[in-house]
């Protein structure tokens, strides 16, 4: 069905004339009588009839009249730019997929820049098993956070803050008896991180360049599950520089310290990547803007 019969029968039906129901819809008497014409088959009535100078509506005019009012306002508001959004009042939940080694820095900043300005918004934040799946495009995350490079072709991304790929270990750990070079390095004992068990990566490669072989001694599935079995340990795990300054990273918290590893590795760049669905929603570049904001502030020198 064409649509655009309803605006000429809401004009038609405001002043009961073909004349000046032609005068809204910038067109001529003629072209109004032959919209009126159509109206009257479709509708299966005369809608209007002549009653001496003037024309009438008919009974089944008169019940359309404000059903086709209401629709067409219902439509100019659908079609109408997004109003101001009102974050005070603002009540949505938001999904991020975050690499664990960033929760501890960021969940907690982010949680309460959050909810200063808008108290009913609240963050789930899922783990990295959503990365490699179609979740962004699904609508299941609304913000994939970390090192991003398994994106669909759509996906909007953004580079946000680079940081250092460091070492750690318990504090008391006999690899901070001397200065730690690649050799020292090597012999130590490590911990690899691989939800899949993998053993090997860049650091491997980059001593091999060198002519040396760490030995991986443990495979866990978690960030945190490394970093825990460091702490009781004489393993050495891996980690990143903290990007929040303002608040002890998970590193610190679990009485670790960390080490420059002593290899020529590529910096670690985070991002974070969203669907193009949620491009011009208000309240998600809002959302956006604060992770941005949470990231790049606290990572400034």
């Amino acid at each position: 069905m064409d649509l655009n019969l309803l605006v000429a029968l809401d004009a038609l039906l405001q002043d009961n004339s073909v004349t000046k129901a032609a005068e809204r819809l910038g067109t001529s008497p003629a072209a109004a009588s032959r919209k009126l014409s159509t109206l009257r088959r479709v509708v299966g009535d005369p809608l209007l009839v002549r009653a001496g100078q003037e024309m009438v509506p008919t009974p089944r005019a008169l019940e359309l009249k404000a059903e086709v009012r209401a629709l067409l306002d219902q439509s100019e508001a659908m079609l109408k730019p997004h109003r101001t959004l009102e974050v005070a009042a603002l009540r949505r939940t938001f999904s991020v997929q975050a690499s664990e080694l960033l929760l501890a820095d960021v969940a907690g900043a982010l949680s309460g820049r959050l909810r200063a300005e808008a108290p009913d918004v609240d963050v789930v934040f899922l783990s990295e098993a959503f990365e490699n799946t179609p979740a962004l495009r699904r609508g299941l995350v609304d913000v994939e956070l970390g090192v991003l490079g398994h994106l669909d072709p759509e996906t909007r991304s953004e580079q946000l803050v680079t940081v250092r790929l460091l070492g750690a270990a318990r504090k008391d750990h006999p690899l901070f008896d001397g200065p730690i070079d690649a050799r020292r390095f090597a012999e130590a004992d490590h911990i690899g991180i691989s939800r899949t068990g993998k053993r090997h990566g860049p650091i491997d490669t980059a001593l091999a360049k060198q002519g040396l072989r760490r030995n991986v001694a443990v495979v866990v599935p978690s960030h945190t599950g490394g970093m825990l079995l460091a702490r009781g340990t004489d393993l050495v795990c891996l980690t990143i520089a903290a990007t929040n300054a303002d608040l002890p990273g998970a590193v610190e918290a679990l009485g670790l310290r960390t080490f420059p590893i002593p290899l020529d590795l590529p910096a670690v760049e985070i991002g974070m990547a969203w669907h193009p669905t949620h491009d011009a929603d208000p309240a998600h570049r809002w959302f956006r803007g604060h992770i941005r904001s949470t990231l790049t502030r606290s990572a400034a020198p």
